[in-house]
């Protein structure tokens, strides 16, 4: 592949106020190139680019394009950043009134040159945002596609898309579907603006010559005006990739825009590192439905910030991935501790966790088109969630790390919305560590709060993600949550209902359609604060489950729990319902006999606080309230 860095503007506006400025402060630089100005971090901003591109095993070579004008300038620069002189071609043009524009100055360096090879053409004079910009990720990504290769970014808050040129980009395919160069108000709701960066093969190299032939001088030959003849009019295939990072090209701005920008891009790169990025998810509990969201069902879920795993993401020179001191040991007291620790806990911490999100992270923004920056980090996390009892521990701490890699490489909602966030932590657990798992817990950790979900075929098919809809936790009646102190792993609860349901095994297959009416009839009583008929519906919905998956599967333990709590509740005058997975949890709703949910009360060994009560914990989220049982209760 060929590189070709243009910089043969005249840029007459911007000479011009450096040379009038009353200031003093920018009188050295009267005369100098547009690209010659100083960047960010003290390096000329055609030094960057250089940089960026001076890479043996990407380019066999690097062209650079100016104006007679400003050409010695250039040619010192070369000599003096062992850039090849010879490889810097003059246009010829002296004044703005003789510019050739930048497509014949494209078209020049091709044709004089006899180059037969795939072009990146970059614009020499235009600030980056990036300063650890990856060019080879967008030569792979341009490799992968069968047509030309556009980059583009999102406009910050405050600019204008009438002064830039402005693409439409279709989200499955990224093909460039409509390019409008600097279109006037109403005529696009896209904020996603092109730059002077663009891939060319070697077959389109023609279609500059042909657009030349079709607009003479006059008729304006910008490279914006090409590139909307070439998508809108020629309808070639032209794909699109976006960097997280702003642009901004100096060629026809004033010095106060070029300073404002500089100082504006050289902040965000200070600031960028001295802070580390924290983020937390919580555990959930499923209220109705479960186990239906992997067999088309619905459910009601809610997150329970009681329990947690943070993140924590700091820049560093190398990518580290920090083991937690509990969870991923590696130090033993003694051979008979190692075998304690690995019979209760086994042997996967959180630390596969941490890398497969990161190589999975990397591999969507690969296939989304989406460029990252070269920089590096340091990932730790702690949690408090009890392991394997089926609160979603791992899904937590996949979420919490994705959260921090999103704000580490300026990924926005639009990049990756919250629905397909939550098959990107899935399929993480699923595809990269062969994970049993669910969609709905994912759905929960990413929406938080109490989530109504519909995982239906039509729509999963249709979308690739269900309907997933919000709920009001402020008239939340009180929890409690208990959980076994030795546990198994929650994978394995599943047992063989999938094969069960594929096959189409009637009891299995009736089952989940009845969750899901379950969920829809706990929804209304969730709406209408019906707590008698909610109890009444997470007996039913546990019941069904105990059909359905038998008291092997479910296992001793879980039965012992739901037992206990009816007992402990039926003494008390009060109705005590039990539901969950039946992954060694048990949430429970406690209601008297009129209806009206009960309290928390604290006489010891009553369903709703237990013994020791826990202090009546609240999830920190809108209302919800979860009372936690310690693992001694039963």
């Amino acid at each position: 592949m060929i590189c070709i860095l243009l910089v043969a503007g005249h840029g007459t506006v911007l000479e011009t106020q450096i040379k009038n400025d009353t200031t003093g402060l920018y009188s050295h630089l009267a005369g100098v190139p547009k690209a010659l100005l100083p960047g960010i971090g003290g390096k000329k901003i055609l030094d960057f680019w250089w940089e960026t591109v001076n890479m043996r095993q990407l380019f066999t070579d690097v062209y650079l394009v100016t104006n007679a004008d400003k050409y010695k300038h250039y040619e010192r620069w070369a000599t003096a950043n062992d850039f090849p002189v010879e490889n810097v071609v003059n246009d010829g043009s002296t004044r703005l009134e003789d510019r050739l524009g930048a497509v014949a100055d494209l078209e020049l360096v091709i044709r004089s040159r006899a180059l037969h090879d795939d072009v990146m053409v970059i614009a020499g004079d235009m600030l980056s945002a990036d300063q650890n910009f990856d060019v080879a990720q967008v030569i792979r990504f341009f490799r992968s596609k069968p047509g030309e290769l556009m980059i583009y970014y999102e406009l910050e808050e405050g600019e204008s898309s009438s002064s830039r040129g402005i693409v439409e980009v279709c989200p499955d395919t990224h093909r460039i579907t409509r390019f409008l160069e600097k279109p006037e108000g109403g005529l696009t709701a896209s904020r996603l603006a092109s730059v002077v960066f663009y891939c060319i093969r070697r077959n389109s190299l023609s279609h500059l010559s042909d657009f030349l032939s079709l607009h003479p001088p006059t008729a304006g030959r910008s490279l914006g005006q090409f590139w909307e003849w070439l998508v809108n009019h020629r309808q070639l295939e032209v794909f699109g990739m976006k960097l997280p990072s702003g642009f901004q090209l100096i060629g026809q701005v004033g010095l106060p825009d070029y300073t404002k920008w500089l100082t504006h891009y050289s902040t965000k790169k200070r600031d960028h590192p001295a802070e580390p990025i924290v983020c937390r998810s919580y555990a959930r509990v499923g209220l109705m439905g479960n186990p239906s969201d992997g067999f088309n069902g619905k459910t009601i879920a809610m997150s329970v910030s009681n329990f947690w795993a943070e993140v924590t993401l700091v820049e560093s020179a190398t990518l580290v991935l920090v083991p937690h001191p509990l969870n991923d040991p590696t130090a033993f007291g003694s051979l008979q501790d190692l075998f304690c620790i690995s019979r209760k806990e086994g042997y996967l911490g959180g630390l596969r966790l941490l890398q497969a999100t990161c190589k999975k992270f990397y591999q969507f923004c690969s296939n989304q088109g989406i460029a990252l920056t070269k920089q590096n980090f340091t990932l730790r996390y702690d949690t408090n969630i009890p392991r394997q009892v089926g609160l979603a521990g791992s899904s937590a701490i996949v979420s919490a790390t994705l959260k921090c890699l999103m704000k580490f490489y300026s990924i926005t909602d639009n990049d990756l919305p919250k629905p397909i966030r939550a098959n990107f932590i899935l399929n993480v657990e699923t595809d990269e560590l062969f994970i049993t798992a669910g969609l709905q817990d994912r759905v929960v950790q990413v929406y938080e709060g109490l989530v109504y979900m519909d995982f239906s075929r039509t729509l999963m098919d249709e979308h690739g993600y269900g309907s997933y809809v919000s709920m009001d936790m402020g008239a939340l009646p009180p929890f409690w949550l208990a959980y076994l102190s030795d546990p198994s792993d929650s994978g394995r609860i599943h047992s063989n209902i999938r094969q069960r349901w594929l096959s189409g095994e009637p009891l299995v297959v009736e089952a989940m359609r009845t969750f899901a009416e379950l969920t829809d009839r706990a929804r209304v009583a969730l709406e209408n604060r019906d707590w008698t008929t909610l109890a009444q519906l997470m007996d039913q919905n546990f019941e069904l489950r105990r059909t359905v998956y038998t008291d092997e599967c479910l296992g001793p333990g879980n039965l012992k729990m739901v037992r206990l709590a009816k007992k402990v509740g039926a003494a008390k005058c009060l109705q005590a319902t039990a539901d969950e997975l039946g992954q060694n949890i048990l949430l429970g709703l406690t209601v008297r006999l009129g209806g009206e949910a009960a309290g928390q009360r604290r006489s010891r060994g009553g369903p709703v606080s237990g013994p020791h009560p826990a202090g009546g914990a609240e999830t920190g989220l809108p209302g919800g309230r979860l009372r936690l049982l310690p693992p001694d209760a039963f």
